[in-house]
């Protein structure tokens, strides 16, 4: 039906230097999301321009060029490390008659291959479905033409319109199933806040290391590998940090340069998670050379999201890589901001961290000493059990004398359920 020329693994990349810094994109960066989206990266054709020309994006010569390369490699896909029109794609397919995939797309397709739960998929068909709409003329060219003949007529629809239509259906379906998934979400958060626990979301550039340090604090097994995007879908544990009591710990899917809007708009049910985190686990890659822009890159999504506000620990992840780095702490106090140092792959680290967790955390927390009387015994049990006893002695009537650390919430909190 859709007379498009099909895909393929083997990949020749284009990557064009521009003077515009808004315009620019980093190579390696380029090459890694090719690899994980499955590519075998036959060459990179590598060119400069002042600004994108209105039919092919690049000029006609660097066109031919492309076109010779592909032919001479045998490929079938030619990824642009730039986001092009729906024009430009459909011109550069035909003129090299292979498929033509821009840096939008290909992240789209990242995301389809990695999305393992329900709102997961839902997000990502959503920006699928918004990325392809604006593409379809691509794949119906054939059939503009309204149907005629014996068995052929219709309602005076053509099929592209057909198409849009069915693509504006799903869409409106898959947004109402979001929805509801954001309210389930909510319900969450809102028991979560309920039992005063407070959250701490793990945010960062993509391959920071962000679920291998989710799994070295949890103990858990979430899948975690050197490639971008590993994590979509959020994670929460329940964790105990020492001096503070439970946390609920949120790993969260990794941002990156020039994240797709659509990307943006359907991942927001999970982005919410960030939002109403009581403190953000910075994760940064130390080894990686783009380290400050990826650190601005991080910044300016969580504002763009209203959560640049909220408390930020700056975790420098992967020193394990470099030799003249040890685990340590780095209170910033003209910055508010605290700095801890770590390797979340050696689990060298960790204690700096829960330190650091525990003392911002902890800031608004008290210390109470409570005498308790044999019947309250349940009491005695649900303050052990929250672990916010600090110690405990025993009068000679009975009486246990419990010193406890907690905030005057959850205190109250206490109070009013158990010596009501």
């Amino acid at each position: 039906m859709i007379d498009r020329p099909k895909g393929g693994e083997q990949a020749v990349l284009v990557h064009i230097e521009f003077p515009n810094e808004d315009m620019q994109e980093d190579l390696a960066e380029f090459k890694e999301l090719a690899r994980s989206a499955g590519a075998n990266i036959m060459g990179v054709v590598i060119g400069t321009r002042h600004a994108p020309e209105p039919k092919f994006f690049i000029g006609t010569g660097k066109a031919e060029e492309i076109r010779e390369y592909v032919k001479a490699q045998n490929a079938e896909l030619v990824l642009f490390n730039h986001q092009l029109s729906p024009a430009q794609e459909r011109n550069l397919e035909r003129f090299l008659e292979c498929r033509v995939l821009d840096r939008t797309g290909l992240i789209l397709d990242i995301f389809a291959q990695r999305a393992r739960s329900f709102e997961g998929k839902l997000q990502v068909e959503l920006a699928l479905l918004k990325h392809m709409a604006t593409r379809l003329v691509r794949g119906w060219t054939h059939l503009e033409r309204q149907g005629g003949g014996i068995g052929l007529r219709g309602p005076g629809e053509t099929q592209l319109e057909t198409d849009r239509r069915l693509i504006r259906d799903r869409i409106k379906l898959i947004s109402q199933r979001i929805i509801k998934v954001r309210k389930q979400r909510e319900l969450g958060r809102r028991a979560r806040q309920k039992a005063t626990i407070p959250t701490v979301a793990i945010v960062g550039y993509t391959n920071a290391g962000k679920s291998t340090l989710f799994n070295a604090l949890c103990g858990t097994e979430v899948f975690a590998a050197n490639q971008l995007f590993a994590t979509l879908d959020p994670t929460l544990r329940k964790l105990h940090i020492p001096d503070l009591g439970s946390i609920i710990l949120a790993d969260t899917v990794g941002f990156i340069r020039h994240l797709p809007h659509d990307l943006v708009d359907a991942f927001r049910a999970t982005l919410e998670e960030v939002c109403a985190a009581d403190l953000l686990i910075h994760v940064v890659d130390v080894h990686d050379n783009r380290m400050r822009a990826n650190i601005n890159e991080v910044n300016e999504v969580l504002e763009s999201i209203g959560a640049l506000k909220i408390p930020q620990i700056v975790t420098f992840n992967k020193i394990d890589l470099c030799p003249n780095l040890s685990p340590h702490i780095e209170n910033v106090t003209d910055e508010n901001i605290t700095r801890v140092w770590l390797s979340a792959h050696k689990k060298q680290g960790l204690t700096e961290l829960k330190t650091s967790i525990a003392e911002i955390l902890g800031q608004e927390l008290i210390e109470k000493t409570l005498v308790l009387q044999p019947k309250d015994a349940r009491f005695r049990a649900a303050l052990y059990e929250q672990k916010v006893v600090l110690s405990e002695t025993i009068d000679e009537a009975g009486n246990c004398h419990i010193i406890v650390r907690l905030s005057p919430v959850d205190l109250e909190k206490f109070f009013s359920e158990f010596l009501e």
